[in-house]
């Protein structure tokens, strides 16, 4: 495959960074641009989680079932595929900055708004605009990391970013664990949109534009982006590895507490496992991508798929709030370490012209995982499913998309120190 990776992909004023130097001028530069992408998918995570954390509220209050639970996570996701075609192929054109401030706004907006819903079509449409906002900033943070960080920190650096979901995520997850169950469940969508709202003028006045302006670095059709020059097939199985990575995130990230009240513990041990879930899936995106850095995508990754499938099953026979809330854990270290790592793989295969509208397909195209996973997390409990015959039914996704993971690396010509 030709062009796999654009050595050149820093941007001017942070490219000559070299490997680390976090006292450089340039590596002070780097690593304001990590904290403030950082936070951008910490709110994300804030987001996600808190639907996940107040859903047996929210189901009371809304009368909700299972499947509308399982359809309002799912509109959210919708939105998300929409938004990350939108502002990949708008970011390669106008530019990460503009585009990565107005997905802020919107989703800052669109999270204060399901706060504030009192009927289910409403929540509906606030969630699918959240998704919209979310997706239109995921292209532009993976872009990003990319035009950063030199190759040999790649890995790291995306994991950096992409880690404070997980962040997000379990400050949720500890509020709620540390908070009375009588807290209104809108509290947690308002604390998320004011946030978001805060955050967005260090976009514009803080954040470096990384996409270049110069005349050969125009961008290029999507299509070619994606399917010439022998991009076809790996473009395809990164979009496989995505979804079925992603379908079963989400379908934890959304239905662990309900899971876990539904094994007859309170919402409080819900709350508890989503909080290791994402709290050691910190830890789990940045030791994986360190190894990655060190041994390459391949086998580091393909181990760390069969080993969660391993745990999904300990997941679902786990019987005491220990066990669960510290297989819960392992689960987040796994499964956030690998997703981070393929949002660090992506750019990898495409030039830099049309980085933003690939990563966008990339993630709009697997992005349709996390709307299948929480669907069938619903459709299976509806159907009568035990919460382990739910967890049991991720085990081959899991290892299925270790297999596309090595079909992956095999069949595409990556940098020397992703190759080994």
């Amino acid at each position: 495959m030709n062009g796999a990776v654009d050595r050149q992909a820093m941007a001017p004023g942070i490219r000559q960074a070299g490997g680390g130097g976090g006292a450089s001028p340039h590596g002070r530069k780097r690593a304001t641009v990590i904290g403030i992408c950082f936070l951008i998918a910490a709110i994300e995570g804030f987001d996600i989680q808190a639907f996940g954390v107040v859903a047996p509220r929210l189901i009371a209050e809304l009368k909700l079932d299972a499947a509308g639970q399982g359809w309002a996570a799912s509109l959210a996701m919708t939105g998300l595929v929409i938004g990350a075609f939108a502002g990949g192929w708008l970011a390669d054109r106008m530019g990460r900055r503009p585009v990565l401030f107005a997905s802020v706004l919107i989703f800052g907006t669109a999270s204060i708004a399901t706060g504030m819903t009192y009927d289910y079509d409403t929540l509906l449409l606030a969630r699918l605009v959240s998704g919209l906002g979310f997706g239109s900033a995921l292209p532009n943070l993976i872009a990003i990391a990319a035009e950063i960080s030199p190759p040999h920190r790649r890995g790291l650096t995306t994991s950096a970013m992409f880690c404070g979901m997980p962040a997000g995520g379990a400050i949720v997850a500890l509020f709620a664990s540390l908070a009375d169950d009588d807290l209104p469940w809108r509290t947690y969508f308002m604390a998320g949109g004011v946030l978001p709202l805060l955050i967005a003028p260090l976009i514009l006045f803080v954040l470096p534009e990384t996409r270049p302006a110069r005349d050969d670095t125009r961008p290029i059709s999507l299509s070619r982006t994606l399917f010439a020059d022998g991009r076809a097939l790996p473009t395809l199985l990164l979009w496989l590895a995505n979804f079925l990575t992603l379908l079963i995130l989400y379908l934890m990230l959304n239905w662990l507490p309900t899971l876990v009240v539904a094994k007859g513990f309170p919402v409080t041990g819900g709350a508890t496992a989503s909080l290791a879930f994402n709290l050691v899936g910190v830890v789990g995106a940045l030791f994986i991508g360190l190894v990655i850095d060190r041994f390459g995508y391949r086998w580091s990754l393909f181990v760390t798929y069969a080993l969660l499938a391993g745990v999904l099953l300990a997941l679902g026979t786990a019987s005491s709030i220990v066990s669960i809330v510290t297989v819960s854990a392992l689960a987040g270290f796994l499964v956030l370490g690998a997703q981070y790592a393929l949002y660090g793989l992506a750019p990898t295969l495409y030039p830099q012209r049309g980085r933003g509208g690939a990563a966008g397909a990339a993630v709009a195209v697997g992005r349709l995982g996390s709307i299948v996973g929480p669907l069938m997390a619903g459709g299976l409990r509806q159907a009568g499913w035990s919460p382990a015959a739910v967890l049991n039914a991720l085990l081959p996704i899991s290892l299925t998309a270790g297999v596309v993971l090595v079909m992956l690396t095999y069949r595409t010509r990556l940098a020397p120190e992703d190759e080994r």
